[in-house]
């Protein structure tokens, strides 16, 4: 542990979350996908979100599952908008640089230029810098001044709707996921600077719960996903009564191919099995080979790998063998294994639902490592070579995809 990587975590949380909502189809912005990405590269050992959260009552909830610190930066009523949030988080990254010896990388969660100048002097202290920010609210300055910056939106685990319009309005449940008051009270520029929230906390609650007539374009309607959701952990969007969150985790199958591909594409070494496991206790620390009915790792390992899964090889000491997954085949091989899929369902098959049984067959299965944002896109570059047919089904009210 002594060789890990500890990562100290700073989210300019208003840039991210208008940032998804504007850029990304009205989706809420959910910390999961960043937390796995983390996880791969290190000990994450401090996560704090700034924000006025007056303006993002639904977004704590998620927030606290995930352990993160809510620091409260309130505006004050009426008065020009001064960058609080922005101006304490500079501040305290600046005074854990200093103190913390032992934090070796610093994670800036924003699309901000206005940061730019504190990543550089991070680097100045030896401080390797991460930065994360939603693509198309980004500033072009803030990811070359950061050792490795991450895309929100190309992240495992987030599966951005599709640019085109839905067939049919979304209904009743995609609608109580709307944002309370404050989401389309302010919108990112393009450039990734923040701009103003409403201007009064009596201007924000006067906007929830209604659609606005007047005023700059809003932000597109909340609608329900066309193309399944597979995230790389249980989706932590919060029930009716804000309790617990819904969803189904993926296989274990498919948590291990995920995070055995993040680990070979963030490290240039060799994957280990103690290295494999660090990183899924990191991200459920929950996780014991033994729920699954294996007495060691290493059992559950050749399990895997006795069903092609991954592939087992000599590591450095005994008992701790490299890891690492089978060969995979191009875009053209991905189509060719969706066309099987759906042969198998009985010829057609709707959307919803079919990544999984995708995964079922190959669970290592991205459609992001093939270049493509969502399944839906994918499923579309299916259809236009020849693979599959793809036609919206009103009756079903989604899309049904159909083999050649």
């Amino acid at each position: 542990m002594d060789n890990e990587e500890r990562l100290a975590v700073f989210i300019d949380y208003e840039n991210l979350a208008l940032g998804a909502r504007e850029h990304l189809g009205g989706m809420q912005f959910d910390f999961g996908p960043i937390a796995d990405a983390l996880a791969v590269r290190g000990r994450v050992v401090v996560r704090r979100a700034y924000a006025d959260w007056s303006y993002f009552d639904e977004d704590r909830r998620a927030l606290t599952r995930h352990q993160v610190e809510l620091i409260e930066m309130p505006q004050r009523m009426g008065a020009s908008r001064k960058n609080a949030a922005d101006i304490k988080m500079v501040v305290d990254t600046i005074e854990m640089a200093f103190e913390r010896d032992y934090i070796s990388t610093f994670v800036m969660c924003t699309g901000d230029s206005d940061f730019s100048p504190l990543v550089h002097k991070l680097r100045e202290l030896n401080k390797r810098v991460i930065g994360v920010g939603v693509e198309l609210s980004t500033s072009r300055l803030l990811p070359a001044a950061c050792d490795e910056f991450l895309f929100y939106d190309r992240l495992e685990g987030v599966d951005v709707p599709d640019e085109a319009p839905r067939p049919k309005a979304a209904k009743s449940r995609g609608a109580r996921r709307r944002p309370a008051a404050g989401s389309a009270a302010s919108t990112p520029s393009g450039d990734g600077d923040k701009q103003e929230p409403a201007e009064t906390g009596k201007t924000a609650a006067s906007s929830s719960g209604r659609k606005r007539k007047a005023g700059p374009t809003p932000p597109p309607e909340p609608v329900e996903p066309a193309e399944p959701v597979v995230p790389a952990e249980p989706v932590t969007v919060a029930d009716e009564d804000g309790d617990e969150p819904v969803g189904e985790p993926p296989t274990m199958e498919v948590r291990v191919a995920q995070t055995l591909k993040d680990l070979q594409a963030s490290s240039s070494d060799s994957v280990t099995a103690s290295m494999l496991k660090r990183t899924l206790v990191r991200k459920d620390p929950t996780f014991s080979e033994s729920d699954y009915g294996f007495r060691t790792f290493g059992e559950f390992l050749r399990f895997l790998a006795d069903r092609g899964f991954v592939v087992l090889s000599d590591g450095p000491s005994k008992g701790d063998p490299e890891i690492s997954l089978p060969e995979a085949g191009d875009a053209d091989d991905a189509f060719t294994l969706l066309r099987s899929v759906v042969q198998g369902t009985g010829g057609s098959a709707a959307l919803s639902g079919l990544k999984n049984a995708v995964r079922k067959q190959r669970p290592d299965f991205s459609e992001k490592a093939l270049g493509y944002r969502g399944f839906l896109q994918f499923a579309k570059a299916a259809q236009a070579s020849g693979a599959v047919d793809l036609a919206w089904d009103d009756d079903a009210d989604d899309y049904l995809v159909t083999a050649r």
